[in-house]
């Protein structure tokens, strides 16, 4: 990688989190490779790595979304997901928890 432990980071800015992105992306390191030489959870790479896959997706888009329509995209989508996991655990027992 092209920065070592011993470089300390103050603030993960986008073009920082950008160089290990591009390696992991072209496989010239892993995951929990990066998360270790940087003292970061693997979560949070993970997290970096897939922000990139999709803005990578939408700048190829014919027509890309906007930041603020991406994000109400992603609402949309996690809100979709929210519901179904709700309805998988029956209306009675979702009540019971929010009760609680």
């Amino acid at each position: 990688m092209s920065m070592t432990m011993d470089d300390s980071i103050k603030r993960w800015t986008a073009k920082r989190k950008t160089a290990p992105v591009i390696e992991i992306i072209q496989g010239k390191t892993t995951v929990s490779e990066a998360s270790r030489s940087f003292d970061l959870t693997p979560s949070e790479v993970e997290g970096w790595v897939e922000d990139a896959k999709r803005g990578m997706e939408n700048s190829l888009r014919a027509n890309p979304l906007h930041i603020r329509e991406q994000y109400e995209k992603q609402l949309r989508d996690l809100q979709e997901a929210y519901g179904k996991a709700a309805g998988a655990t029956g209306p009675k027992k979702l009540q019971a928890l929010l009760d609680t």
